[in-house]
């Protein structure tokens, strides 16, 4: 009889081709929040793992749609957990919303944002000024994050800017944070949906995950092929359509948003679906010991 951890870990693709697409892979980028961590917890597998990649020459790349934190928060927490790290392997949801600016809306320099501090602060450091919550600071966009200090009046008067026409951007789609808390974190997705019911408007873009231009950098920038990169994450709708979307090996882990029976029922489902980094990383050890 199979066990229910080999039944979590079989993989969609025929079994002869796992191996060779695994030993394909020179570069991983990992998810963040419910898939190397929860929260302010480490998970068991997860410095195991890394090191795995390093023993196998893999790369690695860490991703989140979390805009709460800058890079340098996100280095310092890293730190606290021990995880090794560089600003070159941090990528974030911010730093994606802030290069779409630039890039295609270089008129947007003025913006009222919805976001943590720290999220501010990255929008502030590349250049666009930070409108207050007042009617008479005109702003060109609204910007809104994972604002964890998030306030009723910032809220309606993000609302009115909306209402007033002002085009207005999502860092993330997700609709709650992955916690380690007894509570519902949440996150960006649903408070556009409030913003949406209020003004009868949707956002003009939604960046971050699973638009597929985060991996698409990752491969220029490491001038990969889509077949040699793996996206590992917990969430159907934004880590796997975005590995689906590059054409990157897409790998769930359950340790974070998704089910088992969620991952099953998908129209698109994983490529791979593991209990947690653990069974990956086993899965990794065994196509190179084939190789």
């Amino acid at each position: 009889m199979r066990t229910a951890a080999a039944a979590l870990s079989t993989p969609k693709l025929p079994a002869p081709d796992l191996p060779a697409r695994l030993r394909q892979l020179r570069h991983v980028a990992l998810d963040m929040d419910g898939t190397i961590y929860r929260g302010n917890t480490l998970f068991a597998a997860t410095r195991p793992f890394l090191q795995l990649l390093d023993q196998l020459g893999i790369g690695h790349t860490f991703l989140t749609n979390n805009p709460s934190k800058n890079v340098a928060d996100y280095l310092e927490h890293f730190k606290t957990l021990g995880i090794p790290a560089t600003p070159q392997q941090l990528y974030t949801s911010a730093q994606a919303t802030i290069g779409f600016l630039q890039q295609r809306f270089p008129e947007i320099r003025r913006l009222f944002v919805l976001g943590t501090a720290s999220m501010a602060a990255a929008f502030a450091q590349a250049g666009f000024e930070l409108m207050p919550e007042s009617p008479g600071a005109e702003p060109d966009a609204v910007v809104v994050g994972f604002d964890l200090a998030l306030t009723y009046p910032r809220l309606c008067r993000a609302a009115w800017w909306i209402q007033q026409g002002k085009p207005y951007f999502a860092t993330n789609p997700d609709r709650v944070c992955p916690t380690d808390q007894p509570t519902v974190l949440v996150d960006c997705g649903a408070i556009c949906a409030a913003l949406e019911s209020a003004t009868g408007r949707p956002p003009t873009a939604v960046l971050g995950k699973p638009d597929p231009a985060m991996l698409q950098g990752i491969l220029r920038q490491h001038r990969l092929r889509a077949s040699e990169l793996a996206m590992v994450g917990d969430r159907l709708y934004t880590d796997m359509a975005m590995a689906h979307r590059t054409g990157a090996l897409s790998v769930l882990v359950l340790t974070g948003e998704t089910t088992h029976a969620q991952a099953q029922g998908d129209a698109a489902p994983p490529d791979l679906v593991v209990p947690s980094l653990a069974e990956f990383g086993a899965q990794l050890r065994a196509a190179h010991a084939l190789s």
